[in-house]
C-alpha cells in the first residue's frame, strides 16, 4: 500500500475514534453519572383554588371584664341599745292614820293576817310584838336579853324572824306563840329583814343586799344597789311588796325601790313632812323606819322609830 493510503487509513481510523469517542461523551453527559438513575421528577401540584376572602367582620368591641359581683350580705341589724336605768321620784298622799306606841323605837315592820308584827331596838328595851293596827294595842310580846338590839323582822312559813344588831345572832319563834324555835348566825351587822317567799333578804347598813336560806341563813345570792348618784348606801328596814324590795334609808326621809335582780333603784320615794307637827309633840322622835305591805288589801303603812303614829300612804309620782 502506498504512503498516502497509509495516512488516509490511519486518518480515517482517528477520525473514527474521534467520533466514536464524542458520541461516547455526549451519551453519559445526556445521561448522567454512571450507577444514578435520573429521578423521576415529582408532579407539580396542582394550586389550591384561591378562597374567595370572607369579608372581615366588623369587630366587636371587647367587653370589659366585670368581676362576678360577690352577694351583697345581709347587713346585720344594730344592737338597739339598752335604755340607761332610771331612778323616778315619787311622792305620797297619806290615806290613813293610826296610833303607835310612843316608846317602841321601831327596827322592823310586818302585816300579817290582819295584825302588825313590830321588831323594837335599844339595848333594854328590844322586843318582838304583835300589834292591833286599829287601835295601836300591844296584843302579844316577846322580850330580848338586855344586851341585845333588836333589828329587822319578816315572817315566812309560819315562822318569825328577828335579827340582832351587832351581836350577829339572829331568832327563829313561832308565829302563833312565840315560842322561840331556834337560832341564826351572821357576820357583820344585821339591820333589816324580809323575804321573796323563799329566801331571806337581808340589809346590813351598807349597799349590799343578801339572799339567804331560811333554814341555815347561809348567803344564796347577793346584789349592790345603785341610783343614778352611785351606790346607795345605810339601806335600813326592808319590805318585799309586788316582786320588788322596798328599803329605808337611815338618817333620811327616803324609801327606795330596788330591783332584786339588777340592785338598781327603779324609784326614790320623798317623805319630807310625813311627820306632821301636831303628831309630833313635845316627844323625842326618831328617823323613818318601818314598811309594811297589807297585800290583801293593798295597803302601805309607814311608821318611824318613837313615832307616835303609823301612817296608810299612796305613792304617786
Amino acid at each position: 500500500m502506498g504512503l498516502i493510503q497509509v495516512v488516509l487509513s490511519r486518518i480515517r481510523r482517528s477520525i473514527g475514534k474521534l467520533v466514536l469517542l464524542t458520541l461516547v461523551a455526549t451519551l453519559l453527559v445526556s445521561c448522567g453519572p454512571l450507577g444514578q438513575e435520573e429521578p423521576t421528577p415529582e408532579p407539580s401540584p396542582t394550586p389550591a383554588p384561591t378562597a374567595t376572602p370572607e369579608p372581615t367582620p366588623t369587630p366587636e368591641p371587647t367587653p370589659t371584664p366585670t368581676a362576678t359581683p360577690e352577694p351583697t350580705p345581709t347587713p346585720e341589724p344594730e344592737p338597739t341599745p339598752t335604755p340607761e336605768p332610771v331612778t323616778v321620784d315619787y311622792t305620797y298622799e297619806i290615806l290613813a292614820t293610826f296610833p303607835h306606841d310612843r316608846e317602841a323605837f321601831t327596827q322592823g315592820l310586818e302585816f300579817h293576817d290582819g295584825y302588825i308584827y313590830e321588831s323594837t331596838g335599844l339595848r333594854g328595851e328590844s322586843t318582838l310584838r304583835q300589834v292591833d293596827l286599829e287601835s295601836g294595842e300591844v296584843l302579844q310580846i316577846h322580850h330580848l336579853e338586855e344586851d341585845l338590839f333588836g333589828e329587822g323582822l319578816t315572817i315566812l312559813d309560819g315562822r318569825i324572824y328577828q335579827m340582832t344588831w351587832q351581836a350577829g345572832v339572829g331568832f327563829v319563834y313561832d308565829l302563833e306563840t312565840f315560842e322561840p324555835l331556834g337560832e341564826f348566825t351572821y357576820e357583820g351587822e344585821g339591820w333589816g329583814l324580809a323575804n321573796d317567799g323563799e329566801r331571806l333578804v337581808m340589809s346590813d347598813g351598807s349597799n349590799v343586799i343578801t339572799f339567804r336560806d331560811p333554814e341555815t341563813f347561809e348567803i344564796l345570792d347577793e346584789i349592790e344597789v345603785y341610783d343614778d348618784s352611785g351606790a346607795v348606801t345605810m339601806l335600813n328596814e326592808l319590805e318585799w311588796i309586788d316582786g320588788e324590795i322596798w328599803s329605808n334609808i337611815w338618817l333620811d326621809d327616803l324609801i327606795v325601790v330596788v330591783d332584786p335582780e339588777t340592785g338598781w333603784v327603779t324609784q326614790r320615794i320623798d317623805f319630807t313632812g310625813l311627820l306632821q307637827d301636831e303628831d309630833r309633840g313635845d316627844y323625842r322622835v326618831d328617823v323613818l323606819n318601818g314598811i309594811a305591805w297589807d297585800e290583801e288589801e293593798e295597803r302601805l303603812i309607814v311608821t318611824g322609830k318613837l313615832w307616835p303614829v303609823m301612817y296608810q300612804v299612796e305613792v304617786m309620782p
